[in-house]
């Protein structure tokens, strides 16, 4: 089986229409059962392709936590509850 090229797919979007046109494909009565194995492989390679972008994106999303308000991302918290007299307790 030759290996096949998904790199022209840069975007969620696309994989996400093409996976859908697959699955279409697959689900057709007149799609044979090699047609289909060989839109599995595509699938395969498609999913394959996915978490390439995912693993791209990954540095792009890192949380800073002196950003988002977390004074020691080491230490746990407990939020603070009141009860219905309104004492303030730690939960």
């Amino acid at each position: 089986m030759a290996k096949i090229d998904v790199s022209g797919y840069e975007s969620f979007d696309d994989l996400s229409g093409r996976l859908n046109q697959i699955v279409t494909e697959v689900k057709a009565k007149e799609t044979s059962l090699e047609t289909s194995l060989d839109l599995l492989d595509e699938a395969i390679a498609l999913s394959s392709r996915a978490v390439e972008l995912v693993d791209d994106l990954e540095p792009a999303v890192e949380v800073n936590p002196e950003a988002a308000g977390v004074a020691d991302v080491g230490e746990a918290t407990r939020p603070e509850v009141s009860d219905t007299a309104g004492a303030t307790a730690t939960a």
